[in-house]
């Protein structure tokens, strides 16, 4: 088929990943070799004839992008590492598949092995990614010429991924902003878990596909030269692609493959031994012959005059340093001057906003000082107040822009987002209500479980939205968001506060971002300006009294109520200390000496509206909350906050019940 492959015949290639993964189920004594043995000849035609990348600089920037979105076929990714020579994939990784501390994790884990370009595993994630991919690689080659970026998207999903409703959301996106390089490998092998797809589901995918703007086609996924020509058509349209290659799952287990019993299970050693025989495969486990392994490296190392190439444009480029600086992502400096001089005039020249409104006040500074950031929101642009002055819209055939409409599509704009960040080149922010994070959070948790940055904009933030009522109210999605490791959630009291809280945001790139935002106008509660960002802390003394006898703690909007409970308390003799607490992360890192002495050991009060669920970082458990314990109502944000309780008033007697 091509010079990738002299020296070895094709079946003897794919059969080499049949084999591998078949071996390290069966050594595993658990996972899913079907899907590897099924798509094996597809994966072999992909990465010997198409994709365009260098085994050895697996972080090159304009390689091609490879998605495994089904993700529980994980060793066909890793028999394809190792077979084109990825330095992490060894054949020791390959027989530790599955084990604590491998680099095979069950399924694959960005960061734990470079071929992975992200984390799959739950169904449809990867594929909601690579449309983000894929516009990354729009934006960035409007900006920066296809002599720099000039790559595709591929992706295989299954039944299973198509099943998710994310990918809906993923795929119409994809077809209404025409992201032709975005190729799709559906692995139509018509089994799932429970047995044949029938049990459950009816759809023509190709239609589907078709009416959301994409070109559609099938073909044998067990004939190269079929995929090879339909992969040919999809790199020449003018639309993303759906190639439907219809496979047989588990392909050469002589009397389970095309059964539902290749999915996830190990086939046993009777039926491994049956294979060999059935694959004209004698060798023993985990043993590929010298010749056939020399051609897949000669497949892993075929990218290297296309990347040396390149690199002597990027060289020779007078955008050299500025497509250097996007794909290093580094924008903290940036980020904290602009904070700097925004909070000053903020300082200045007070203002009684909403932090919504704040937010977009900081974006107006960020988005002028950082090129690569790209906001967007899911349909409610106007409430969530995510573009900024000068941002053109990103849509199709103008792919320079900088603001995405996403539509009514949380889940989609979430998991687009996370493609965009592992992409690199681009900082993604996008919005909608916090109410609405539930349909976002699969894509959160991946976010904070691959450490990247991206920043989910969430307004309307409590019962302060008012007469929306208790289905557009968050209640429990603060302490929700907060039980996800590595994700910092931040909720800022005024103007001051939301701007810092961006600077930290983007200058964090190892992890996600939440940033909870008011509908209501907030007083401003920074008065003085610091040179420290004082949000690092976590938290920290926004009032303080001598010796207090209560030390008050407050995030967000409650803030404004703490310090009117602080002047309520002064009136009758009580000293209150008032502490805004804006991100709970960032304070429980804090050493232990600042959370002492912050905290004090006078009794304490914590007032959000939201439950007390993790406030156990800044309360103990005999201290006051008060905040929500039900469902909010439909009223004005004011009747809202004296009905449930959440006044200056209330804080003020739970802290003198607190000292009697």
């Amino acid at each position: 088929m091509s010079d990738a492959v002299r020296g070895a015949s094709f079946p003897d290639m794919a059969n080499a990943i049949r084999a591998l993964s078949m071996d390290a189920v069966e050594t595993a004594k658990s996972g899913h070799p079907g899907m590897p043995m099924g798509m094996a000849d597809v994966a072999t035609v992909l990465f010997t004839r198409f994709l365009r990348f260098d085994a050895t600089a697996p972080r090159w920037p304009d390689r091609d992008r490879f998605v495994l979105s089904a993700g529980h076929g994980s060793m066909l990714l890793y028999a394809l590492a190792y077979l084109l020579g990825y330095e992490d994939a060894t054949i020791e990784e390959i027989k530790r598949f599955r084990q604590l501390g491998s680099r095979t994790a069950g399924h694959p884990e960005y960061g734990h092995i470079s071929i992975a370009e992200t984390t799959t595993g739950p169904l449809g994630q990867g594929i909601g990614n690579a449309v983000g991919m894929a516009m990354a690689e729009a934006h960035l080659a409007a900006r920066f010429g296809s002599d720099l970026v000039d790559h595709h998207t591929y992706v295989i999903a299954g039944d299973g991924c198509l099943m998710e409703g994310v990918s809906q959301e993923a795929i119409a996106l994809a077809g209404h902003l025409k992201l032709r390089k975005l190729i799709v490998l559906f692995d139509d092998n018509e089994i799932s878990i429970d047995g044949p797809v029938s049990l459950a589901d009816s759809t023509n995918q190709l239609l589907r596909f078709d009416a959301s703007g994409w070109a559609t086609t099938r073909v044998d996924g067990h004939d190269p030269n079929a995929v090879a020509e339909a992969i040919d058509a999809a790199r020449a349209s003018d639309r993303p692609s759906l190639i439907a290659c219809r496979t047989v799952i588990g392909r050469g287990a002589p009397t389970k493959a095309g059964t539902a019993a290749t999915h996830g299970s190990p086939l046993g050693a009777d039926e491994v031994a049956g294979a060999r025989k059935l694959l004209d495969w004698p060798h023993a486990p985990f043993v590929v012959p010298e010749p056939i392994l020399a051609a897949w490296r000669q497949a892993g190392s075929r990218g290297v005059p296309a990347r040396t190439a390149w690199a002597a444009r990027l060289a020779a480029s007078p955008k050299e340093a500025e497509f250097a600086k996007a794909i290093s992502g580094d924008c903290a400096e940036t980020a904290n001057a602009a904070v700097r001089r925004l909070s000053a005039s903020l300082v200045a020249a007070p203002q009684k906003v909403a932090t919504r409104k704040a937010s977009e006040l900081a974006l107006e500074s960020l988005n002028a000082a950082i090129p690569e950031t790209i906001g967007g929101s899911a349909d409610l642009t106007g409430s969530n107040n995510t573009r900024t002055k000068g941002l053109e819209t990103f849509t199709a055939g103008a792919y320079g822009g900088r603001y995405v409409y996403y539509g009514v599509r949380e889940h989609g704009m979430a998991a687009a987002m996370n493609g965009m960040a592992l992409h690199g080149g681009v900082i993604p922010y996008g919005g909608t209500f916090l109410a609405f994070a539930d349909y976002c959070r699969p894509a959160i948790r991946l976010a904070a479980l691959m450490g990247i940055r991206t920043i989910f904009v969430m307004t309307h933030d409590s019962i302060g939205l008012g007469e929306d009522g208790p289905t557009h109210q968050p209640v429990e999605h603060l302490a929700s968001l907060r039980a996800i490791p590595n994700l910092k959630v931040y909720r800022p009291a005024d103007a001051v506060e939301t701007a810092e809280c961006w600077a930290l945001a983007l200058g964090d790139r190892a992890g996600p971002s939440v940033i909870a935002l008011t509908r209501q106008t907030l007083a401003p509660a920074r008065l003085a300006v610091s040179d420290e960002n004082m949000c690092a802390r976590g938290a920290y003394i926004i009032a303080d009294a001598p010796d207090p006898h209560v030390v008050l703690i407050a995030t967000g909007s409650e803030v404004e109520i703490a310090l009117e409970a602080q002047k309520k308390l002064a009136c009758d003799k009580v000293r209150a200390r008032v502490v805004s607490a804006p991100c709970f992360e960032l304070f429980e890192a804090q050493p232990h000496d600042y959370r002492r002495k912050l905290l004090g050991k006078a009794p304490r009060v914590g007032v959000e509206a939201a439950i007390r669920q993790g406030w156990d970082v800044l309360l103990r458990r005999r201290d006051a909350f008060v905040g929500m314990t039900s469902f909010g109502a439909s009223a004005p944000a004011g009747d809202l906050y004296a009905h449930f309780g959440i006044t200056a008033d209330r804080v003020a007697e739970a802290a003198k019940a607190r000292l009697k």
